[in-house]
């Protein structure tokens, strides 16, 4: 029987065990969802994000690079 790559046996992915004793696969993470950068800062330079009760800036720097501070 021919396998893909990165499957072990029985089509689960390489490192799982078939048989008895063995664990049940692991379901794969969704993907991270993406969010363009101008749509985050929508023309402006600098935004404040709030999360878990603190405040961290993001903002563009001189070179054009995403800085994020607490």
């Amino acid at each position: 029987m021919l396998r893909a790559e990165g499957e072990g046996q029985r089509g689960f992915p390489a490192g799982t065990r078939a048989g008895p004793g063995a664990t049940q696969p692991v379901p794969l993470p969704e993907p991270a969802a993406e969010i363009g950068s101008a749509r985050l800062l929508q023309g402006r330079r600098e935004i404040v994000i709030r999360h878990g009760g603190h405040a961290y800036r993001l903002r563009v720097t001189a070179s054009d690079k995403l800085i994020l501070t607490k």
